[in-house]
């Protein structure tokens, strides 16, 4: 069992997760324009979680992804701890579905990653509407929306050729049921 612990890249690839985040949140901290934009952006550490957590939630460790949600959720200035905590629900039930996500085709798999992501953008209005606090115009939100649904298969593509992140194979399916 040393021996497959190894040469597994379970760690490297959890780093590399991790880098990329906070890459994707200094990217997004950078003052690219100085007046308001009229349009969103996708939200690349959302994608970036949920695209690594459908295909290999051992490389995206809960800590790491409560972690990287609410320090973004600091930096740029949201409800501290909401959306890292609708991330962190979002990896475990991703978790929960490893197996039958290993054996979907990719627009099923795209189709429950913009089902997750549409639960998540409305549980996060109701949850801003449940404490009163000041809403993203629901144009921008929906347009953040969308466009983050759309950038998930380039994350995907960009994650499995420049990264080697490929789903699951039979065999390493019996360990995905015990890790946290």
């Amino acid at each position: 069992m040393a021996e497959s612990g190894a040469r597994s890249p379970k760690w490297p690839m959890r780093l590399a997760y991790i880098g990329l985040s906070l890459l994707c949140l200094a990217l997004a901290l950078l003052p690219f324009q100085t007046v308001p934009r009229g349009w969103a952006g996708p939200d690349w550490i959302m994608v970036l979680t949920l695209a690594w957590a459908a295909r290999r939630p051992d490389y995206v460790p809960v800590l790491a992804v409560g972690a990287v949600v609410l320090l973004a959720d600091f930096l740029l200035m949201r409800p501290p701890g909401l959306l890292a905590a609708f991330m962190v629900i979002a990896r475990q039930a991703l978790r929960k579905r490893t197996i039958a996500l290993r054996d979907a085709s990719f627009p099923n798999e795209w189709l429950t990653i913009a089902a997750l992501m549409i639960a998540i953008a409305l549980a996060e209005r109701l949850a801003y509407a449940i404490f009163l606090l000041d809403q993203p115009p629901l144009g921008l939100a929906l347009m953040r929306l969308v466009t983050s649904i759309v950038a998930y298969p380039v994350v995907v593509f960009a994650s499995q050729f420049l990264l080697g992140l490929r789903k699951p194979q039979p065999g390493d399916g019996d360990t995905f049921a015990r890790q946290p």
